[in-house]
């Protein structure tokens, strides 16, 4: 009787449900009735996700490098999922605020151990072959990447350090983006010529990068934190949490990247080019950058060492950071 009860709730609800769809409920019970079972490799797209890889070489490794970074991809996609919810709430919850940084740094963390495939799970001679189909293809590439950032912090602070006293939060959007750091990683240091990886993605991406960060403008999770009570500001969980993330995305992510620019294109007869072009021994350091997405919880003394610690560690382990 109580189970009987309880389904004729729910088809009340049901009802009340679909009322103003212009069709009863019993059109939508027939059709309930002819679909057929929902099975997993249905529901997640298998084949099709399977069938994504599609190497332009005969290289094996080739096919690692491509899965690798669609991977990637998606985790970039689960961490940019979790900023739009943060930036999106109005509620200044602490604890949905920390919830959601955690869940982005378990994702970076994934991202950043992963990288020992890159490292290690390729043959370095199948790689400097292969690696000439590729190009002018590059990671540097990734607008989901460039995406976090602007979800992260105002554009402000993605201006390269060289040009950052120069600008702040009252310049347009289209200024501080002419200016962002990661441009000068793909522009000819000598001729200050841009890269055709760079010029192509700039074609491909630059309104929507730009629409995003005027939707967000004073609304990044940088910005969510700076709105905060004086006293939820200095929640130490918090605080954690917006440090581990600015070290997962501004320093293990990049040190990552340099172990692995270092592991295939450092050679003793002089460093072989990126496949884009870039400079990836200037763009990669983050004491070369300083990029902080949250500078106000940290020290004079941390911001004008930022990174510098990791960076003599990482290549000289034997060196003390203290």
């Amino acid at each position: 009787m109580k189970d009987r009860e309880q389904i004729n709730s729910q088809i009340a609800k049901l009802e009340e449900k679909y009322k103003d769809s212009g069709q009863d409920l019993s059109s939508y019970l027939d059709g309930l009735l002819h679909q057929r079972y929902l099975t997993y490799w249905d529901y997640i797209h298998l084949d099709t996700l399977l069938s994504l890889q599609v190497p332009r070489t005969h290289f094996p490794d080739e096919e690692i490098f491509i899965m690798y970074h669609q991977i990637t991809e998606l985790y970039f996609k689960l961490i940019l999922h979790e900023q739009k919810q943060l930036v999106d709430d109005k509620s200044d919850d602490v604890d949905f605020f920390i919830d959601k940084l955690r869940r982005i740094n378990s994702y970076y963390t994934v991202l950043i151990s992963s990288f020992g495939i890159m490292i290690k799970g390729m043959e370095r001679e199948q790689f400097l072959q292969y690696r000439m189909a590729l190009l002018p293809a590059s990671g540097f590439q990734s607008a989901q990447f460039r995406m976090i950032e602007i979800y992260a912090t105002g554009l402000e602070n993605l201006v390269h350090v060289s040009e950052r006293d120069n600008f702040s939060e009252a310049d347009t959007i289209e200024d501080l983006y002419e200016h962002i750091y990661w441009k000068k990683g793909a522009t000819d240091l000598s001729t200050g010529e841009k890269t055709l990886t760079l010029k192509q993605f700039e074609y491909r991406y630059t309104p929507r990068l730009i629409r995003i960060a005027k939707q967000v403008k004073n609304t990044t999770i940088y910005h969510k934190y700076l709105g905060l009570s004086k006293k939820q500001k200095q929640n130490a969980s918090l605080i954690d949490a917006l440090k581990a993330l600015d070290v997962n995305a501004n320093v293990n992510w990049q040190l990552m990247h340099m172990g692995s620019a270092h592991r295939y294109l450092q050679r003793d007869s002089g460093d072989i080019d990126a496949t884009g072009g870039t400079n990836w021994k200037e763009y990669l350091p983050p004491s070369f950058q300083k990029i902080v997405f949250f500078p106000e919880i940290y020290t004079e003394e941390e911001l004008n060492n930022w990174g510098k610690q990791w960076v003599d560690h990482m290549f000289n382990p034997n060196k003390s950071t203290h």
